[in-house]
């Protein structure tokens, strides 16, 4: 099967990366990855069957390597090994104390989208001349209904809010963020009031967390190493104009 260029530029649309080349590259090694597994069902004669939202692509993956990769168990001594080098990792989850306002813009709208972060830069300045307004500018600002308590959205742990807001929220230091952070809701105005770092984990409590951990990637690496094996047995042809740069 030949992989053109009309093929990649479909599949390119399904990864983001930094650079179009990147999307490019990702999008190729997908398809020559679904191609490799299309061809070694064919050779042990498995027929797709999708579960429900599958498609046939995803379910021979998924046959595939629940037939040829078999699931990792994770060793004691070695789970143990890495709970002692790892400490530091190993803990109950941080808290934050937030305080916050939300500048809305609807995902799909650009202008409002650069509105609102134009406007939460402006109003990041201003804070900083005066830090002891930001209750009065979430009251007079916000549209989230957190406003009415001077923008205080209390303690916060991950999970507790959308996944994009928390990436950036766990990498901030106390005190008011220079810059918005962008959500599905807008541009939030950020003040980390308070940080609270979770207790070490003792080993019974860790214990499962490794076990887990370390039995994904070892599951990861066999998989890996399965399918370098299949590129060994359906050689690739040209991989190097598929993957390299338009």
């Amino acid at each position: 099967h030949a992989i053109d260029e009309a093929e990649i530029a479909r599949e390119m649309q399904f990864h983001r990366a930094a650079t179009p080349h990147e999307a490019r590259e990702a999008a190729a090694t997908t398809l020559v990855i679904r191609e490799l597994v299309r061809l070694e069902c064919e050779r042990l004669g498995i027929e797709p069957a999708p579960d429900a939202g599958e498609t046939d692509d995803e379910a021979r993956v998924r046959q595939l390597l629940d037939r040829e990769v078999a699931a990792a168990t994770a060793d004691p001594d070695a789970a143990h090994r890495y709970f002692e080098a790892n400490r530091e990792r190993l803990h109950h989850p941080d808290r934050l104390q937030v305080d916050h306002i939300l500048l809305a813009a609807a995902p799909d709208d650009i202008e409002a989208r650069l509105h609102a972060r134009t406007r939460g830069e402006a109003l990041i300045a201003q804070l900083l001349e005066a830090p002891g307004r930001f209750e009065e500018f979430a009251s007079l600002h916000s549209a989230c209904p957190s406003r009415e308590q001077g923008g205080s959205l209390g303690w916060i742990e991950r999970g507790d809010t959308v996944p994009e807001f928390e990436r950036q929220l766990f990498m901030l230091r106390e005190g008011l963020a220079g810059l918005t952070v962008e959500t599905r809701y807008g541009h939030h105005i950020v003040r980390v009031v308070a940080i609270e770092k979770g207790a070490p984990l003792a080993w019974d409590e860790a214990a499962p967390i490794v076990g887990a951990y370390l039995e994904a990637r070892a599951h990861q690496n066999a998989i890996h190493d399965y399918l370098q094996g299949l590129r060994e047995r359906w050689p690739i042809e040209g991989w190097e104009h598929v993957a390299a740069s338009p």
